[in-house]
């Protein structure tokens, strides 16, 4: 073994999958000099890459995580560690048949083959299922077994021949030096090493790891149970690991996968087990590995039930013991998510934790990338660190929302959604009043976002000949028909909205124009009280946020931007600060309550408040002004996310109170009515053309895809600007487009109204696949109540983004016709913006 080193560019804590992966994808782009170190013996050190059940479903309903078991899986085959063996996820209930028809449409969504199997189908793949206890399944031909620990070594070793890394097993991190918020090292029991970078790849020890640097690591260490048991004598020909396709039983929330002549049956249907990660004993402690739990039988004995009624034939037999059986660790964040990417809290301080072994490689190469290109080729923002505010790194909220979490990593979850436990945290300036009013409330980033209010059911009637009826529970699950109707009061009235939920944060000094100018697409050298609505773009000139920046000074500039992304953004704009101190960044979104006026009475609402002028000549749209209602003093910002006359008012906290009775006292004259994040986030919003980021908008899409290039570019610099200017010079191979439904009727005769993702097809039932092999899928969907249409916006190449062109949709296997409206930004709803403009 090498002598123990004191001085390196790259430490890697945790030789998992996860760790040898990044190790191998940093040598491959030229890294030396790097130290990996693990607590534990080689090639098995304990941790969940040792235990784990090592299959691969690749079809998630989500694309982020989609893509990463995607990449996975090729990595896997070309290290030669995969073996393809088929999965079928069974269905029990009516429930269960349903969700895996919304499995096929994601499979579409993100081109991965699969099919919907009968029962006869099912047991013709498997024999030994009970037909009796079935309804059908849902089959990918591409699931797999893999051999992380050989991947691993792989990995590992091919740093080590390319002379980039050394590796000390048995070696236990007792420190992280940090010096003015950067890296500097860590120390060990071997010794101490300097270090450039710091990458924390150790699973369920992460959060221990990330304290010792003063730095929130939001996951928790939870149990899943699984047996193996055998032998099994209609096994006993299978030569190999595997050779029968691995079943979920999704509505019991198991899985049994075939080992040789065993089975291994898993569970997630058990009570949520959560463990300290301080708790989590050491290797010399371990009967088996530190994350092989003794087994608790009295949390599985339901469990064991289900398995023997599923396959009766191969695990009912007196001669068939259980084996093995353990409470392995994995780790689950408060949104189930992977955590990859720089703490936000130390410099060159570096995270890929929380991922299974299904995501390893992938999560591994996204990394590297991010750290030597800037940007990973993956969209990296749902699964950016960054992402997560101070308040979710708190044990209670991540041990609260991982108990929450893990009955749902088997279960049927909707696309909107909530959790339940651990809110209330973030309470807007108004919430005293829209509680009254009868919000429903939506969490988003900590925020109590009031979705719809109760009150307004009185414009049920109002309206009833404007609104449709979702009859189908899935599709008016988390939703109300308020929504639609507020959307029309909206835009006939004047509303209320709060929007105390952004991020705020101010640049200012000297260099603050020179900041902003680098970050954003749009030029910002404009005059003091100008307000710019822009685009971010990573390195290679795709999407990672939109925002707005407002000048408020010469050298002072406000940034607004979304509750969801803020976190991240506020890293980037902090990333890019000069060093020196010159330039600072100050949070306001703690000090300010922020509520939005808009529709065709908003001025006259208004200017019953204020003795300050605030006509089109004073107060022109996309700029900002101070000015005073009654005696609360306001920062006022004239854009509209919803397209309407109007603007966002923001006060400090403490007036936040009184400025919505003043508002609201001085509506009534207009019938003022509040207005939820449903139509402001959604249904006004998809009148309007505009995009959401996180859904149309992401860093796998440029602005002149997403219909969002400008007529000029500026001169000045900027970061994606190369990249950005190769796109307006060629042909795009994709492009944003605003569809409609023409016929929301089923095959029951029952009127569907979709919901999540879903794909686009020709009309005759094809999938729709652009040049850069993205399939066509829905990113956005609601009802534009004022337009009397369901409005989806999606992605499709040139041949079939044309004006009029009909296609189809697939939701629940059934094909609705569909037209595309329009191709790029121009919207259904007031074409000309003569209603935003004024």
């Amino acid at each position: 073994m090498s002598q123990f080193p004191k001085q390196a560019k790259v430490v890697i804590i945790g030789a998992g999958i996860v760790g040898n992966c990044v190790a191998g994808h940093l040598a491959e782009r030229g890294w030396k000099n790097m130290v990996l170190i693990d607590k534990g013996p080689l090639p098995n050190p304990g941790g969940s890459t040792g235990h784990a059940s090592n299959f691969i479903f690749p079809v998630d309903n989500g694309k982020p995580l989609t893509q990463l078991t995607m990449d996975s899986k090729r990595q896997y085959g070309e290290l030669g560690v995969e073996r393809i063996c088929g999965g079928i996820e069974v269905a029990r209930t009516e429930a269960s048949v349903a969700d895996t028809k919304r499995r096929i449409a994601s499979s579409k969504c993100w081109g991965i083959d699969s099919q919907l199997l009968d029962v006869d189908g099912c047991v013709e793949l498997f024999p030994w299922l009970n037909r009796d206890k079935i309804k059908g399944g849902f089959y990918t031909p591409s699931v797999s077994v893999v051999d992380s620990l050989r991947a691993g070594t792989i990995m590992r070793e091919k740093a080590q021949d390319m002379g980039a890394l050394s590796v000390f097993a048995n070696t236990e991190v007792l420190d992280v030096d940090v010096e003015d918020g950067k890296i500097k090292g860590v120390k060990t029991d071997r010794g101490d090493i300097e270090a450039e970078y710091v990458i924390i790849c150790c699973g369920v020890w992460s959060p221990r790891i990330g304290e010792m640097a003063g730095v929130q690591i939001p996951l928790a260490p939870v149990v899943h149970q699984m047996i193996d048991a055998g032998p099994i004598p209609q096994l006993a020909h299978v030569k190999g690991e595997i050779g029968y396709p691995i079943i979920r039983d999704m509505s019991v929330k198991m899985y049994e996968r075939q080992t040789s002549g065993t089975m291994e049956v898993g569970s997630y249907a058990h009570r949520s087990i959560l463990i300290d990660p301080d708790d989590i004993p050491s290797n010399e402690q371990a009967k088996l590995s530190p994350t092989e739990l003794p087994f608790t039988s009295e949390d599985f004995e339901p469990q064991l039930e289900d398995a023997l009624e599923l396959m009766p034939e191969l695990l009912d037999n007196d001669k068939v013991e259980i084996q093995y059986a353990i409470n392995g660790l994995i780790s689950l964040t408060p949104d189930g998510e992977p955590l990859i990417g720089e703490t936000p809290e130390v410099k060159n301080l570096w995270v890929a934790a929380a991922i299974w072994i299904k995501e390893g490689p992938g999560a591994a190469r996204m990394l590297a990338e991010w750290m030597t290109d800037g940007a990973p080729e993956l969209d990296p923002n749902h699964v950016d660190i960054a992402r997560f505010y101070p308040y979710a790194g708190t044990k209670k909220f991540v041990w609260d929302r991982a108990t929450e979490g893990f009955p749902k990593l088997y279960d049927i979850v909707h696309p909107h959604e909530q959790y339940l436990d651990s809110r209330n945290i973030r309470l807007s300036p108004f919430h005293s009043r829209t509680k009254e009013l009868g919000a429903v409330y939506f969490e988003t980033a900590g925020w109590e976002r009031p979705q719809w209010y109760e009150s307004n059911k009185t414009l049920l009637e109002e309206y009833a000949d404007r609104l449709v009826e979702r009859t189908n529970e899935w599709d008016s699950r988390w939703w109300s028909p308020i929504i639609d109707a507020e959307n029309i009061a909206l835009r006939e009235r004047v509303a209320m909205t709060d929007l105390s939920a952004f991020t705020i944060f101010d640049i200012v000094g000297p260099g603050a124009l020179d900041v902003v100018q680098k970050v954003a697409v749009s030029q910002m050298d404009n005059k003091v009280g100008k307000a710019c609505y822009t685009l971010l773009l990573n390195h290679k000139g795709g999407i990672r946020s939109d925002l707005i920046i407002a000048r408020t000074g010469k050298d002072s500039f406000r940034v607004i931007t979304g509750g969801g992304h803020g976190s991240v953004d506020k890293k980037w704009f902090s990333d890019h600060l000069p060093e020196d101190g010159t330039v600072q960044l100050h949070d306001q979104t703690s000090a300010l309550g922020t509520v939005g006026v808009w529709g065709p009475s908003a001025r006259d609402l208004l200017e019953s408040v204020t003795d300050d002028d605030i006509s089109n000549e004073d107060f022109p749209y996309a700029t900002v002004k101070k000015f005073r209602i009654k005696d609360i003093p306001v920062w006022a910002l004239r854009m509209s996310y919803v397209g309407e006359y109007g603007w966002e008012l923001y006060t400090n906290a403490e007036h936040g109170p009184k400025l919505w009775d003043i508002l609201w006292e001085a509506g009534q004259k207009y019938r003022v009515v509040p207005v939820g994040i449903g139509v402001y986030g959604t249904n006004a919003r998809l009148e309007k053309s505009f995009r959401l980021f996180g859904n149309e908008l992401d860093t796998e899409y440029n602005p002149v895809e997403a219909g969002m290039a400008l007529p000029r570019v500026k001169a000045q610099d900027f970061i994606g600007k190369e990249a950005y200017l190769k796109a307006r010079d060629e042909d795009p191979t994709t492009l944003l487009c605003t569809l409609t439904v023409d016929d929301h009727t089923d095959s029951k005769g029952e009127k569907r109204y979709m919901v999540g993702n879903f794909p686009v097809l020709t009309e005759d039932g094809e999938s729709i696949v652009d040049a850069k092999g993205r399939p066509a899928y829905v990113a956005s969907c609601g009802y534009g109540a004022v337009v009397g249409k369901y409005i989806l916006m999606a992605y499709l190449p040139p041949e079939y983004a044309k004006a009029g062109n009909k296609l189809k949709v697939e939701y629940f296997c059934e094909h609705f016709p569909v037209t595309v409206d329009i191709v790029g930004a121009a919207p259904l709803y007031d074409p000309k913006h003569e209603r935003l403009k004024g």
